[in-house]
């Protein structure tokens, strides 16, 4: 998995004039994309590329550590629409916002079920292009 993300964040920074990596940091997939999106930034020194943390709404993790997470992320942002929300719906409304600015979803999507399922499904209702690292005929090289 980490082979195919590391292959399509490359390609991405290749062709992109500019491109804003937009990511949660609820699940494991989300702390690899970051990491893996850090590691290509640095090897291909680009420049043409942000990653940033789209926080549902402040969070004491945040607070405590505030100083190392603007030391790791080039941003990290409060979605507006999840911080007004109740917590029990503000990471999928915060989902949807990053869908609804975003252009390309990639995902690692393994089970029809779950927020990452539904924020898919809702990008794919959007017409959004949607690259699942999970699928067995993704190559590494797409």
């Amino acid at each position: 998995m980490e082979k195919k993300l590391e292959a399509k964040i490359t390609e991405l920074i290749q062709k992109k004039q500019y491109i804003e990596f937009l990511v949660g940091r609820e699940g494991e997939f989300d702390i690899l994309a970051a990491s893996v999106v850090r590691r290509v930034k640095k090897q291909m020194d680009y420049g043409n590329c942000s990653l940033i943390w789209m926080l549902p709404y402040m969070k004491a993790e945040f607070c405590d550590n505030e100083k190392e997470f603007l030391e790791y992320y080039d941003d990290v942002e409060i979605c507006e629409q999840s911080a007004k929300a109740h917590y029990k719906s503000a990471m999928q409304i915060r989902n949807r916002a990053m869908v609804d600015r975003s252009d390309l979803i990639i995902c690692c999507i393994q089970h029809k079920s779950g927020g990452a399922y539904k924020t898919v499904r809702y990008a794919e209702q959007k017409l959004k292009r949607v690259v699942n690292i999970a699928d067995k005929n993704l190559s590494s090289g797409t």
